[in-house]
């Protein structure tokens, strides 16, 4: 995924703004990912990603989002919150239609 993909949908998060986040707090733990504008504080599907991007900025490597397409991104994401996994908070990136 690219730099301007979202990452949090419910806080509109992207990519870009952790990468930079990241860079400028050096951030000691991934929970940290939390003050960039909330990631990871809504439903809850990005926090393994912020993860991943905290980890590999510690020690370099490949996530998980190099592999995956916006589009399937956000089908994983609605396939969590439909499972009632997570909860959207009010403002949050809507749900694609099922099907």
């Amino acid at each position: 995924m690219d730099l301007e993909a979202k990452i949090c949908y419910c806080f509109h998060v992207t990519r870009r703004k952790l990468a930079n986040f990241i860079r400028l707090n050096r951030p000691k733990v991934a929970s940290q990912l939390s003050e960039c504008g909330g990631a990871g504080t809504g439903c809850g599907w990005c926090i393994p990603f912020l993860k991943q991007l905290h980890q590999q900025a510690v020690d370099g490597g490949e996530t998980e989002l190099e592999r995956l397409s916006p589009a399937e991104y956000e089908r994983r994401r609605a396939a969590y919150v439909r499972a009632g996994k997570g909860t959207p908070p009010p403002g949050a990136t809507p749900l694609p239609p099922e099907g």
